[in-house]
């Protein structure tokens, strides 16, 4: 049984579209405040979470809290809402979708219409301007008291646990990762520990990844990991030769490529041979996609590796992620992080 799991459960039921965390940043600083020795923020929205400050080496954790989004790019005379993405959505996966829009003069539900199939049905080549929001309204004025350009939606779609096994629903991408690292923060919160630990939920990973660099940046730490998702190939249509085998249940996946520090990789895999825990693997070899790639841009360039939670049908409102995975890449990490000396030599070249 996950720990904590309603947190969980609580932070993926809050809307938090790229640019637009507030509420959930306030959620997960108010549920690791009383473990942590102070929490820091910043002018970027980030919120770090502190234990063992004047420590000399210094270990950041970092997962995004920001999901994917709609924005508001459009309102007819009509009343219906037209929308751009913000960042990565499946147009293909909108079509039929109840949305929430997070409006300026308050939240309004909308249903994302579809061509009757009588009437043609929806082209098999359409674009994200043959969609649009349908939320009731007969003039654009009706629409405008609730609706500016530029406001934020997201689906309307509430998570779900699956045979007591998987959770799926919007947005795991990356508040799963957020809940991670507040959940390491906890546990670690009463072990005496050799090395400073600053876990960060981070902003806009998926449209600039500008909160982990600003995070890393303005901490300056001696190594960073990222917590994120990363695609699960093990359902039907995946073409495993080209996209790898990775799977729920069976284990955190390591990422192997030129941004990740050897060393860190070395020394997860043997706290996870401690826990007798098996690992998967991903390939990075130019870039990884997630906050890392940001956060080892920073100062003289920082070491930093990637652990990633497999997550199945990624960027759809039907995300799935499987609970004994998260169990274990949590306990991962607090094996790694409650086994380093501070001594540690993060230098490929040197032993």
């Amino acid at each position: 049984m996950l720990e904590n799991k309603q947190f969980l459960f609580d932070l993926l039921k809050t809307p938090s579209p790229s640019s637009m965390e507030m509420a959930i940043q306030k959620k997960w600083m108010n549920y690791v405040d009383p473990y942590v020795d102070h929490i820091l923020t910043d002018h970027a929205g980030n919120v770090t979470g502190v234990l063992n400050e004047n420590a000399e080496m210094k270990v950041l954790l970092a997962g995004h809290c920001d999901e994917i989004g709609l924005v508001i790019n459009r309102i007819d005379e009509q009343g219906f809402v037209y929308f751009d993405k913000m960042g990565g959505v499946n147009i293909k996966a909108a079509i039929g979708m109840r949305v929430i829009i997070q409006g300026h003069g308050g939240k309004l539900t909308g249903v994302i219409g579809v061509n009757a199939q009588h009437h043609g049905g929806i082209k098999g080549d359409f674009d994200l301007e043959d969609l649009f929001i349908d939320c009731g309204a007969q003039s654009k004025e009706e629409v405008e008291a609730y609706v500016q350009i530029g406001d934020l939606a997201v689906f309307d779609r509430e998570p779900d646990e699956l045979m007591d096994r998987y959770i799926t629903g919007r947005g795991l991408d990356n508040r799963t990762g957020a809940f991670i690292v507040a959940e390491v923060l906890r546990k670690l919160s009463d072990r005496d520990l050799n090395v400073g630990v600053y876990g960060v939920s981070t902003v806009n990973e998926e449209t600039n990844m500008g909160g982990a660099y600003f995070a890393a940046a303005g901490l300056n730490p001696t190594m960073a990991i990222a917590c994120d998702v990363t695609f699960a190939t093990d359902y039907p249509t995946v073409n495993k030769k080209k996209y790898g085998d990775v799977k729920l249940e069976g284990g955190p996946v390591l990422a192997k490529g030129a941004p990740i520090n050897r060393k860190i990789n070395q020394w997860l895999e043997e706290a996870a041979k401690r826990l007798s825990m098996d690992v998967q693997y991903e390939l990075t070899p130019r870039m990884t996609g997630t906050d890392a790639d940001r956060m080892r841009l920073t100062g003289k360039g920082l070491p930093v590796s990637l652990v990633s939670l497999p997550l199945r049908y990624m960027h759809s409102p039907v995300e799935t992620v499987s609970i004994k995975d998260m169990e274990e890449e949590i306990d991962l990490l607090v094996e790694f992080i409650a086994n380093l000396t501070g001594e540690e030599n993060l230098n490929p070249l040197e032993d």
